[in-house]
């Protein structure tokens, strides 16, 4: 098993146990609405291997990133991001863990889409234990939304894209206030520009990528955010780090 080690703030500890670890990013009150965004990048600030951000993840990496989605009312992902890395149903293994915390056995699966291009047949919806939200905005096209409808609960939040805002409190209004987004960096930045973020969990990988891997945050805005950080994790190299908005 992997043990992490949270360096700071002292005292240090160290533990192999993922509920431990878990507890290390619980918030105080589950009952506020809270956006959490998980990303993974190189040394030298690269975000993906070959397209793909898996060839950067460690096995402190995988350990904190299934106790976020442990501790999740809801997995965001963006559409692209689907489609590129391959996702399928949204399910977690740690279903005692989520109960002993009372928190429903599986997370929702909240896909954002302003082209609603999936396919109501894929296996994210057709095996999906829970039934999925797709997010999108007003102007998306009125037939693919009809036909998605029949697989998963569409929410419209936004006119021409989708408002990070608008989402937050719809994705509230459900119940479902832990939101645990996984990017990918087009969304990321979108939310950072609606202020819509309350913490960042960056796994920096002890690796360097080179080339024209993009960062973590895309757009065509610079976006200035302060953020205050709260804790420091390592193991064999890799720096699990929490930051929170200042």
């Amino acid at each position: 098993m992997t043990e992490i080690t949270r360096v700071w703030p002292l005292p240090a500890e160290s533990t192999a146990d993922t509920a431990r670890i878990a507890d290390w990013y619980d918030v105080a009150d589950r009952g506020e609405p809270w956006l959490r965004m998980n990303f993974v990048s190189s040394a030298d600030g690269g975000v993906t291997v070959n397209g793909l951000s898996g060839g950067l993840g460690t096995d402190a990496d995988h350990v904190v990133f299934d106790a976020l989605r442990t501790l999740a009312d809801v997995v965001i992902v963006g559409a692209g991001t689907v489609r590129a890395e391959g996702y399928g149903a949204m399910r977690v293994d740690a279903v005692e863990q989520r109960t002993a915390r009372g928190i429903a056995p599986q997370p929702v699966f909240a896909i954002v889409s302003r082209s609603l291009s999936l396919d109501p047949g894929d296996r994210i919806f057709r095996d999906a234990p829970v039934r999925p939200i797709i997010v999108t905005c007003e102007t998306a096209d009125a037939e693919r939304r009809e036909r998605l409808e029949s697989v998963a609960d569409v929410l419209i939040c936004g006119a021409g894209r989708v408002d990070g805002v608008a989402m937050r409190r719809a994705l509230a209004e459900r119940g479902l206030n832990q939101m645990h987004c996984e990017g990918g960096p087009t969304l990321f930045g979108a939310l950072v520009r609606d202020d819509a973020v309350d913490e960042l969990c960056l796994t920096v990988s002890p690796t360097l990528v080179g080339g024209a891997a993009g960062r973590i945050l895309s757009g065509d805005d610079q976006t200035l955010r302060s953020l205050s950080l709260t804790h420091i994790c390592e193991d064999d190299g890799t720096l699990l780090l929490r930051y929170v908005r200042a």
